[in-house]
């Protein structure tokens, strides 16, 4: 398993570059929008409506991205970042005040689902260095101002009428510079899922936002997050991805005498908080630390370390390979997954592996070989003859679905639980 992490550098606003990483993953966007019936949904004037309402300053910008992708209606749709189809990951985060103003993230995931590009940009007026996601947003991130973002996953299922949580991430670095003025965009702009959001800039100011598009913001003083919002509300994917126990390990972490900022991120490169599920979807895909004071991120592997700064951005290709150790058989019950499979069971976004997306639907192969593999060795007789059913309706177009993973990641918690219960 394998990234093509690319640093690409465009201080401008937004042109051929950009322009390029459009034309290379549309086409895999367009199949996931298309896969869940949201290509037109909801209608561009209605998306437009809402970027207008919530983050104006933005639009120049849009109406430019609209021009070099030569847009049509759902393009332009997508590119509003107003109610995108569910998605998930994982990921944890932890911030250092004193000595060292530092923001340090994993980011867990599949690494066929990401666009493997960081991006030094300057849309509107103000330099921003972060990873890129869904083509105009960000996960993660910093300015030149000296504000640095993050997010994880808030382990929530619920999914509600807002932005995807990328393009909130984007429009806070392209008009914020401080924490204070990050906050207020962040409470003001919907988010259609749960996300906790972390936010640090130069002064040591910090504040995560726990998001979610059921209730409202709560902004807290948490300086580390993993995967759920001060309770567990999914308590089966808790129990999978380890949200408490990566938690309880972040607060004695930080709670160290002798720990410095160099300390810190090299624990996030070790386990817990490095993890090697990658074709579960729970894999890291890379380490990121930000230092806003002193304007310089590094996007870390396990062998490999990429170092930037406003003042040397450069351009550079890596090919990340990623040890993964033989999958496991583990407990699922025995009607858990294929009775839930949606018949549409059809969404993907790829990460070419040869510059082509004609390959990216092999990871969806061994996930689905995952999946039914480990039922069969865990299935009561009865269940067996529902697995070539299973993989048949998973894998419809060669794509699988967020809501089987998820599923798939429920049901394994469920069975850990059942047994830890006993």
């Amino acid at each position: 398993m394998q990234l093509h992490f690319n640093a690409i550098s465009e201080p401008t606003q937004p042109g051929p570059k950009w322009q390029k990483n459009f034309n290379l993953y549309w086409p895999a966007y367009l199949a996931w929008l298309n896969s869940k019936n949201a290509a037109h949904l909801p209608n561009l004037e209605t998306s437009k409506a809402a970027l207008k309402y919530y983050m104006p300053e933005m639009l120049p910008t849009y109406e430019r991205l609209c021009k070099l992708a030569n847009a049509d209606e759902i393009a332009a749709r997508f590119l509003t970042g107003f109610q995108p189809p569910a998605y998930i990951s994982a990921c944890s985060q932890a911030v250092l005040t004193e000595r060292t103003v530092q923001l340090v993230r994993n980011y867990d995931y599949h690494p066929d689902l990401v666009e493997g590009a960081q991006l030094l940009t300057a849309w509107n007026g103000k330099k921003v260095i972060g990873t890129s996601d869904c083509l105009t947003g960000l996960v993660d991130g910093m300015n030149e101002d000296g504000l640095a973002i993050s997010l994880t996953f808030g382990g929530r299922k619920e999914v509600g009428e807002g932005f995807g949580i990328p393009f909130i991430l984007r429009y806070v670095l392209e008009f914020s510079s401080n924490v204070e003025e990050a906050v207020e965009a962040l409470t003001r702009v919907p988010s259609h899922m749960s996300y906790n959001v972390t936010v640090l800039d130069k002064t040591g100011a910090c504040k995560t936002v726990h998001l979610a598009p059921d209730k409202a913001p709560l902004v807290t003083d948490a300086v580390f997050t993993t995967n759920h919002q001060g309770q567990v509300d999914w308590p089966e994917n808790a129990l999978f991805n380890q949200t408490v126990e990566r938690s309880a390990f972040l607060e004695r972490s930080l709670s160290e005498e002798e720990l410095d900022a160099d300390k810190l991120a090299a624990a996030f490169l070790q386990a817990p908080l490095y993890n090697t599920r990658f074709a579960e979807g729970f894999g890291t895909i890379y380490t990121a630390v930000y230092r806003p004071a002193e304007g310089t991120v590094q996007i870390r592997w396990p062998n490999e370390t990429v170092r930037q700064s406003f003042d040397a951005f450069q351009e550079q290709y890596k090919l990340i390979k990623y040890n993964q150790p033989a999958p496991t058989a583990v407990p699922v019950p025995a009607t858990a997954i294929w009775e839930q499979v949606p018949a549409d069971a059809a969404q993907w976004i790829p990460q070419p592996s040869n510059g082509s997306a004609a390959t990216a639907t092999d990871w969806q192969e061994a996930v689905a070989d995952t999946i039914v593999n480990s039922m069969a060795q865990n299935h009561m007789p009865e269940g067996q003859k529902n697995l070539k059913s299973l993989r048949k309706n998973m894998l419809r177009r060669g794509q699988i679905s967020w809501e089987i993973l998820a599923d798939y990641w429920a049901n394994i918690g469920r069975g850990y639980w059942e047994k830890w219960r006993k």
